[in-house]
């Protein structure tokens, strides 16, 4: 599993210009690629119910869902595999993904329908305006971005999706006590990443201080186990929000 958000394709959403009339850095690059038949399929006819449009408003979950159960909200899911296992195991809690890879958000439609998931809603936007427009100040059980793009290359570090601002972010929607759950194959980036976070003094290791965690409810899917058994190292990084 990956969910690198370079990996995009059809069109950009949420590329707009700032007041300087220059566009944002982004995390990601939209690039050419073709849906499937089934994937193409699966947005026509599931889009209505799972796909919830963008508008720079704050959510109602409860109208969502259709209940008030915890809200966890994946950044970057990709193709939905990890999304779609933890929304089966994890009836109780109700799970938001935010994807701009089209082709990803029909795999996903295609599981929901084909295995009844209905605690899986989708928003095809930019994340860093989901966030910003769409969830108030601790509102969030939970925040998880798997398998970001690292990218790799010193002059594009800046393209990183988590740094200290996005981080701040992120934590000012979590509720107190709420987690928040990265994962990455590339040990330079899980280097900054438990740098940022540890940064943060409403943050708490829940591994302690300096360590990375276990992947806890995260599903470790076939592409990991392959990795793994090839030397191939993968760390998480679980944090709560402190209690003000």
């Amino acid at each position: 599993m990956t969910n690198n958000l370079s990996d995009h394709t059809g069109d950009e959403p949420g590329a707009r210009a700032t007041g300087s009339g220059r566009r944002p850095i982004r995390s990601y690059v939209v690039r050419g690629g073709r849906l499937t038949t089934s994937q193409q399929r699966a947005l026509e006819s599931y889009s209505a119910d799972y796909v919830v449009p963008f508008h720079a408003a704050p959510l109602n979950p409860g109208e969502l869902f259709g209940n008030n159960q915890p809200l966890v909200v994946e950044i970057g899911f990709g193709m939905g595999d990890s999304l779609l296992a933890m929304a089966k195991e994890q009836a109780d809690k109700n799970f938001l993904g935010i994807e701009v890879h089209k082709p990803g958000i029909g795999k996903l439609l295609l599981g929901i329908a084909e295995q009844g998931i209905s605690n899986i809603r989708i928003i095809n936007h930019d994340a860093r305006e989901v966030m910003e427009s769409c969830f108030g100040a601790g509102t969030v059980d939970g925040i998880q971005v798997f398998f970001p793009d690292p990218w790799h290359k010193k002059r594009h570090h800046k393209r990183r999706l988590i740094q200290t601002p996005f981080v701040n972010l992120l934590v000012s929607r979590l509720k107190p006590g709420g987690m928040l759950h990265l994962a990455t194959d590339w040990e330079p980036y899980a280097e900054q990443l438990l740098e940022v976070l540890e940064a943060n003094d409403r943050l708490h290791n829940c591994a302690g201080t300096g360590n990375y965690a276990t992947p806890g409810d995260r599903p470790v899917t076939k592409f990991e186990r392959r990795g793994r058994k090839l030397g191939h190292g993968v760390w998480d990084l679980r944090f709560t929000r402190c209690t003000d």
